[in-house]
């Protein structure tokens, strides 16, 4: 402590009313240290108007930035552009990236420290810029108990600015049963449930929002009770400190943002239910023309074509109704190919004909645009297969491989069949032409086709992103 006053008497103008105010935080160093994971500084201006490292305090149990002290060093503006801008608008600077005296790369968020409206130093946490970015917020509820007791017992009355960086409400009640302190988050929260009057220094028993608990449940604290009070959720936590003259401790967390996502997101799946469970109704409607159209002509060609008109349909309308089950806008793949196999060997499979049509590999979430497009693609194939494949013969085999994979996931569907001329047919067949437009413009893949006389195999690909994602992509 002493060093604080010989390093600001050296090299700054502050007073000693100033210097002694430095030494007060400078005892808080530590505790906030080892809370936050991160080196923790003070900072003073310099009379050449750089700072000064004048205190510091390292995580004992996490990682440092720093192999050896930079108490006295100097931060110059070009290294610590956060720390020059606090001194110079007098507010906190949080998530910049910095450069220490030792030339590692840190974060750091600065928080002005004041004597009478007067900036006098700054409280600077830094991570290593490899680590995951430092909160500008103590998340205090998150902490162990123990934590939290030696927090609020050593800092609370003489460092009424570091309960400010938490945040949740926070009460600090007295042994005769008064409150001594609150953060100005508890002083808006009475506010918004409707308190007009400060609750500081006001009893707790006349202010307290949950019921009254026995002695032993008093001892032991609170672990997470929530309720509701009017239109607002609250997590209470009980602290005992029994120090100081602090009879216990109030956390108080509003998860009333939390609640109202939820219910958005409740709400959002029933929309998105009821949306694809009206597509999936007017599909099958559109189905069902097709089908009274098809019994009312008598050319063989025209029925054909109307069946699978009306199979392409089902495929989509099959895809819509998985979704209105899932409530989400996303589904797994593997159901979509079930069903899409069930149609297509309902529709197309010849009678008496003993099939084999199996789906194998990976399963996993692909979106509604993405799944729409799976099913037409596979329903075309194994149309294909069931109508052209296995002429004159009364067995077969399909199968349907499915494989994963972190950009693009890819699908074969290899029968047994006789086999087509690939440069011949496709271009002249409408379900292949359906399938490279699906594959290229829909899915961002690429279609591979092979054939001959022991089976075909087609294999295609495609990006799990959304397809909205996707636009402009190549």
């Amino acid at each position: 402590m002493e060093r604080i006053k010989v390093l600001c008497r050296r090299h700054t103008d502050l007073s000693e009313a100033d210097m002694e105010i430095l030494e007060r935080y400078a005892t808080a160093l530590q505790t906030i240290a080892d809370m936050e994971e991160a080196d923790i500084f003070l900072d003073c201006p310099t009379r050449d108007g750089d700072a000064i490292v004048v205190a510091e305090a390292k995580p004992k149990n996490g990682a440092s930035a720093y192999r050896s002290s930079v108490v006295g060093m100097m931060a110059t503006a070009e290294h610590e552009p956060a720390v020059a801008r606090t001194f110079r608008l007098g507010v906190a600077t949080r998530q910049m990236k910095a450069v220490t005296q030792e030339r590692s790369n840190v974060i750091q968020t600065v928080e002005p420290i004041r004597n009478y409206g007067r900036v006098i130093g700054v409280l600077i946490r830094e991570k290593r810029d490899d680590c995951q970015m430092v909160s500008p917020i103590l998340h205090l509820s998150e902490q162990s108990m123990q934590h939290m007791t030696d927090f609020i017992a050593r800092v609370v009355d003489e460092h009424s600015w570091l309960p400010e960086c938490i945040d949740e409400a926070l009460l600090i009640v007295s042994n005769d049963g008064v409150i001594t302190f609150r953060n100005t988050l508890a002083r808006d929260l009475y506010r918004k449930l409707g308190y007009v009057e400060d609750i500081l220094g006001k009893r707790y028993e006349n202010f307290r929002l949950i019921d009254q608990v026995t002695t032993r449940d008093e001892e032991l604290s609170f672990t997470a009770v929530e309720l509701k009070i009017g239109a607002v959720y609250l997590v209470f936590k009980r602290i005992p400190i029994h120090e100081n003259g602090i009879a216990f401790a109030i956390l108080m967390t509003d998860t009333t943002f939390k609640h109202e996502q939820e219910q958005q997101l409740i709400l959002k799946s029933v929309a998105i239910k009821e949306m694809h469970h009206r597509v999936k109704n007017n599909l099958q409607t559109i189905a069902s023309l097709l089908r009274l159209q098809t019994r009312r002509t008598d050319q063989e060609s025209t029925r054909q074509v109307l069946y699978e008109s009306m199979n392409r349909i089902l495929a989509i309308a099959a895809t819509h109704e998985l979704l209105a089950c899932s409530g989400v806008d996303e589904i797994m793949l593997g159901e979509v190919i079930v069903h899409i196999k069930n149609n297509a060997v309902r529709f197309f499979a010849p009678q008496h004909f003993a099939l084999e049509l199996t789906v194998e590999g990976d399963d996993f979430r692909v979106d509604s645009d993405i799944a729409t497009s799976v099913a037409l693609v596979i329903n075309e194939l194994l149309q294909n297969s069931l109508k052209y494949a296995f002429t004159g013969r009364e067995s077969g085999t399909i199968r349907i491989i499915v494989t994963y994979g972190e950009l693009y996931s890819q699908i074969q569907v290899i029968d047994d069949g006789c086999g087509f001329q690939v440069s011949q047919d496709s271009a002249k067949h409408l379900g292949l032409n359906i399938v490279e437009t699906l594959v290229r413009d829909k899915l961002h893949g690429r279609l591979s086709i092979q054939s001959d006389s022991t089976g075909t195999c087609v294999t295609f690909d495609f990006k799990k992103n959304k397809i909205s994602d996707l636009s402009g992509t190549t």
